[in-house]
């Protein structure tokens, strides 16, 4: 996410983002779902479950190379987008490429390809150094590209000059990588934004033939969180939507997982809609971690409440939230977005005034 109003700051090593990235890859995948009609085209059953295992492995190893050696390929620079890293953005978007237009050989060993993404309209930015580059670094990464020479400054890939794409530590791989770049190029509702790492993410329950439980979901969002911070946060989730509200997840450079209450109405609402209309929500971001974000409206209504809060919540609250330049004089930290708490073992210790907080803000 931008630190907004045109402020710029340099990145964090990319290896310290991918330290970030390898803690929303989901450990425990469900494989007990039903998948949408459309995926068995990509394979059976068993072979997808499987191959979505065996590409989530592989994006522990991603991690992991980064960590290693993404120094080679990024030098952190000024922007005003710390999080956006455009190696990261060619790789989600390459690899999405070959999963969705490539071909499997007889085997399914391998994914045949006949054209790079530089030649097609939406990945046009994508210049033939960086897509060498790319591969390059998926080749540490346990990929083996047959009909490229990437020593050569060009590439001629065509119907006479196939790409030969395979994963043979784990061929399954590439079924597992086919499935969700289906799934996110024909599935996902919220789009892609500047610093897309939509697939690296293994959204598996895009698969899904129904909705996924949002407390699911939010479960697995915080698989690295200690349980009792889990367990306070998935307490929230299910005392509010349990009061009725709605809750929309997804991800725009940080993760999302938003409550709101919609009234009854015949035109559906979007995720966006929804979001827009969120009283409160849970934020995970690689910039400020786990934090609980309320849009408190309603304060002057109990205001004696607050004054027996902690001073420490009871301060927070009273300085509000907005522009962090008009109201602080200060640099923007998303203020905007709320009242930002962190979400962690301090927070545990004021349980009571939080649930308290939240009720008397939703009545």
């Amino acid at each position: 996410m931008s630190s907004g109003h045109g402020e710029k700051d340099i990145q964090k090593p990319i290896a310290e983002y991918a330290k970030y990235m390898k803690t929303l890859i989901p450990i425990n995948i469900n494989d007990s779902y039903k998948m949408k009609s459309k995926f068995y085209v990509v394979a059976d059953e068993e072979s997808i479950r499987t191959g979505i295992i065996a590409f989530r492995d592989f994006l522990l190893l991603f991690c992991d190379r980064l960590v290693s050696d993404g120094y080679l390929f990024v030098k952190p620079k000024i922007t005003d987008n710390p999080t956006s890293y455009q190696l990261l953005h060619n790789l989600n978007q390459i690899l999405i490429f070959f999963g969705y237009y490539g071909t499997f050989n007889e085997s399914k060993s391998s994914l045949l390809v006949i054209e790079m993404p530089s030649s097609t309209s939406t990945n046009s930015k994508i210049s033939v150094s960086q897509i060498i580059e790319c591969l390059r670094f998926l080749c540490l990464c346990g990929f083996v590209f047959n009909g490229v020479d990437l020593t050569k400054k060009s590439l001629c890939i065509s119907k006479e000059h196939i790409l030969d794409i395979s994963y043979p530590d784990n061929p399954l791989m590439l079924i597992g990588l086919k499935a969700l770049s289906i799934a996110d190029m024909e599935f996902r509702t919220s789009r892609r934004y500047s610093n897309d790492d939509n697939l690296f993410r293994c959204d598996y329950r895009l698969l899904f033939e129904k909705e996924p439980d949002t407390g699911d979901v939010l479960y697995d969002i915080l698989q690295s969180f200690p349980n009792e911070i889990r367990d306070f946060a998935i307490e929230l989730h299910k005392r509010y939507t349990g009061f009725g509200m709605t809750c929309v997840i997804f991800s725009r450079g940080s993760e999302h997982v938003a409550y709101s209450f919609i009234k009854d109405s015949k035109r559906i609402s979007s995720t966006q809609d929804i979001y827009q209309k969120r009283i409160w929500e849970f934020n995970l971001s690689f910039k400020h971690g786990l934090c609980l974000l309320v849009r408190a409206k309603k304060t002057e209504k109990y205001a004696n409440v607050i004054n027996e809060f902690p001073d420490y919540l009871k301060e927070k609250i009273k300085a509000g939230y907005g522009c962090d330049r008009k109201l602080r004089n200060e640099r923007c930290q998303g203020g905007c977005m709320g009242i930002r708490i962190p979400f962690d073992e301090i927070i545990l210790k004021m349980k009571d005034e939080i649930i308290l907080w939240l009720d008397n803000e939703i009545e």
